[in-house]
């Protein structure tokens, strides 16, 4: 795209961010009418299914990077992304939290914090994955690639099991959080379908092509604001975890308001938890694509941006704990820490890109 003038570059770039927003919209509606209709259940509809669904423009720039052999590129994405998409936790609860409340008071339960745990181990294995040497591979297979998807798709049965019920006071919700069960919102927006007519086959059809929109949006946004932001001297780091991590989280944001428009604060916060327990098992997508371990490839910003994700992780976790009260700026104490530690984060990534 270098031969294209920058005013094409920021138009492809908002048009592709455009696309990305209005198909996370209709990702998510459909999603949420399959995993109902087709009996999936609440773990695997909001954390494979969904996770999958509002990821897809990682998944396409991850494939896109993977083929042309650009594997720290790879890893720069799906890292980026982690942190940004945190803090689409403090958007949620400034924005769609009704009444006023702040989110992770609403939103309390013990399978939220399991779900934040599931991402911090995650995380940490990423770490240790790095250190790893590139010739220890076999068979387009990595063991810290392995290791993730392995203790990802353990997470989702121990996750499933809890979605069952916990042997805690009020099966591990908090007292005076969201009145209706969480994942209710699904059973709303299918029966919304089904009374205007949407049949599975056109749902799983909506899904489909909003899926194929977002692939082919979340490559074009990468290439295009790429080049354009790097002729406006920003870094090729600090555009991938800032402006590309905002662009992508895009589906995050339109699937989370449409949760807590309707009440579901803790189908939101899981969303999020789970896109970001899911990230990081593209390293083996990316692994298999290219033949190589990718996450020997990670520059020192990756490491940076992983555990300032797990941080961030962290701090919403203490708050599904602590669960404050107060709110300040339409938003709770968590939520401001959060954005405080994202901000001083991005700051301290600068000097380390430069």
């Amino acid at each position: 795209m270098g031969s294209l003038s920058s005013p094409v570059l920021l138009l492809l770039f908002a048009a592709s961010a455009a696309v990305i927003w209005y198909a996370g919209i209709k990702l998510s509606d459909n999603t949420d009418v399959l995993a109902e209709r087709l009996h999936l259940g609440s773990a695997l509809g909001g954390l494979i299914l969904l996770a999958i669904a509002t990821n897809l423009p990682e998944i396409a720039i991850t494939i896109s990077a993977a083929l042309a052999g650009q594997l720290d590129v790879a890893v720069g994405n799906i890292l980026g992304g982690i942190a940004i998409q945190t803090v689409v936790l403090a958007i949620l609860d400034a924005a769609g939290v009704r009444p006023r409340a702040p989110l992770t008071r609403l939103a309390a339960s013990l399978q939220l914090v399991l779900e934040g745990a599931l991402v911090v181990v995650v995380l940490a294995v990423v770490v240790m994955g790095t250190q790893l040497s590139p010739g220890l591979h076999a068979a387009r297979l990595a063991p810290a690639s392995l290791a993730i998807a392995a203790i990802w798709l353990i997470g989702l049965m121990l996750l499933n099991r809890a979605s069952r019920g916990l042997p805690w006071r009020e099966g591990g919700d908090a007292p005076d959080s969201q009145p209706e069960p969480r994942g209710h919102s699904k059973g709303k927006k299918e029966k919304a379908a089904t009374e205007q007519g949407v049949g599975t086959g056109r749902a799983a059809l909506i899904f489909g092509a909003a899926a194929l929109a977002t692939l082919v949006a979340g490559v074009i946004i990468e290439r295009s604001g790429e080049e354009f932001f790097a002729r406006q001297g920003l870094s090729g780091v600090l555009f991938g975890a800032t402006v590309l991590a905002a662009a992508t989280s895009l589906p995050e944001i339109s699937t989370g308001l449409a949760s807590t428009k309707l009440g579901d604060y803790q189908l939101a916060v899981s969303d999020i938890f789970g896109g970001n327990a899911f990230l990081p098992v593209l390293f083996l997508l990316a692994t298999v694509i290219s033949g190589k371990p990718v996450l020997p490839a990670a520059h020192d910003t990756d490491i940076y941006l992983t555990a300032l994700g797990i941080i961030l992780t962290v701090v919403y976790m203490v708050g599904l704990i602590f669960r404050p009260r107060r709110q300040y700026a339409r938003m709770g104490v968590d939520s401001i820490t959060a954005i405080v530690i994202y901000l001083i984060g991005i700051a301290g990534l600068a000097t380390i890109a430069t």
